[in-house]
């Protein structure tokens, strides 16, 4: 016998003519056939930008798998496995992270030959990123005429936009628990971006200053702020990422670049968390 090589095991299928492969249930036919590069002459690097991106469109899609259902369980009051959801959110979103570290490869010169083939095309137009910014609550409804041209997707983020997110769901759990929750907040227009309401700083320095006596809070509100961290992250390592590939160049799909993205980091999802901390001695 050959102590290089690794005999298969006797109970190991081979046979897949009628039975379930790996290959099948991934549907990996269609999967690794949906690379299209479109420049001419072929360029090398452009599979590494088309790859790239489709597989954060695959995180993003767990990424909406995970939120809903989180959202959903706070809303039946089912604490402990809408956190077991979170935290899966945030294993996610490190991926996400992470993965910037692959297309900072891409330098300058490569990236230069693929732009002109991306045309007006742009990750700016992503539903599926926008639709974890509205479920996260950083809600615009100018943000919907990008997707006139597919009614579907407009019409799925329209519901989303009139739909309460996944802060809106944990505040309300909150109320339900016998939590001081302003009127303001639990009856506030969810189609609008939240704004901090400072009587929940209040009501969280509350849990902050006695965490064991509201261990279930306290955790899911620590989880939110690891939420909102990693996706910092992400949108910073974004802007690194494209400053050090086009400086201050526009973006293809017309924003400014740089400068656009910079501004998103202004923007919170869970304000009153961040607010407290100012407040514990």
């Amino acid at each position: 016998m050959n102590d290089n090589i690794r005999e298969l095991e006797a109970g190991i299928e081979s046979d897949f003519t009628e039975q379930l492969s790996y290959g099948a249930y991934l549907d990996l036919p269609r999967l690794l056939s949906a690379q299209h590069p479109r420049s001419v002459p072929l360029l090398h690097d452009e599979m590494l930008f088309i790859i790239q991106h489709q597989v954060a469109e695959l995180w993003l899609k767990l990424l909406l798998h995970e939120l809903h259902s989180a959202r959903d369980l706070l809303a039946t009051d089912d604490l402990s496995p809408a956190l077991k959801r979170l935290a899966r959110v945030k294993h996610v979103l490190k991926q996400l992270v992470e993965q910037w570290d692959v297309l900072a490869t891409l330098t300058p010169s490569e990236y230069a030959e693929i732009r002109p083939f991306l045309a007006t095309s742009s990750g700016f137009q992503s539903w599926q990123y926008r639709s974890v910014e509205f479920l996260l609550g950083n809600k615009n409804a100018d943000m919907l005429r990008v997707f006139d041209h597919d009614g579907e997707v407009r019409d799925g983020l329209a519901q989303l936009l009139a739909e309460p997110t996944l802060y809106d769901e944990f505040v309300r759990y909150l109320s339900r628990r016998g939590y001081a929750v302003p009127a303001a907040v639990l009856d506030r227009d969810v189609t609008q971006a939240y704004r901090e309401v400072p009587e929940l700083v209040t009501l969280f320095a509350q849990v902050y200053a006695a965490p064991a006596e509201h261990w279930g809070v306290y955790e899911a509100c620590e989880e939110f702020v690891d939420i909102e961290d990693l996706f910092q992250q992400w949108r910073f390592r974004h802007l690194q990422v494209v400053l050090r590939t086009i400086g201050h160049k526009s973006g293809t799909g017309g924003s400014s670049g740089v400068d656009f993205l910079r501004r998103a980091l202004d923007l919170t999802f869970f304000p009153e968390l961040y607010s407290v901390r100012s407040t514990v001695t």
